[in-house]
């Protein structure tokens, strides 16, 4: 029975180009052409994407405000007084065996369901 060898046969057209050389040098310092680089930019990353974030949560605290004392006592005023005995008698008087299924309406172009 034949003995193949470990090495990886590579052809002399392969030998002079700089994949190559990489594979070599590679082999012998991975941490400093593979970990090294990836390491490098998943801290950039973080650095690059912080100000993108702080962006994100300025422009949602600028949505969501915090309301003044005069606008918080007109928030409620248009409210009608809800008792809790009246929404009772007053759901309880709908008659809630007798309805129809209706369809939503489909936007142009969406898929209907209907087989």
């Amino acid at each position: 029975m034949a003995v193949f060898q470990s090495k990886k046969y590579r052809s002399t057209a392969d030998a002079g180009t700089f994949a190559a050389k990489y594979r070599v040098m590679m082999a012998k310092h991975p941490f400093l052409l593979f970990g090294l680089p990836f390491m490098s930019i998943i801290v950039a990353g973080s650095f690059i994407l912080t100000p993108a974030t702080a962006i994100r949560y300025e422009r949602h605290d600028r949505r969501v405000r915090q309301l003044t004392r005069d606008e918080e006592l007109g928030v409620g005023k248009e409210r009608r007084k809800v008792n809790i005995k009246d929404e009772y008698y007053r759901l309880a008087a709908k008659d809630l065996d007798d309805w129809e299924q209706k369809r939503v309406k489909r936007l142009p172009g969406e898929n209907d369901g209907i087989l």
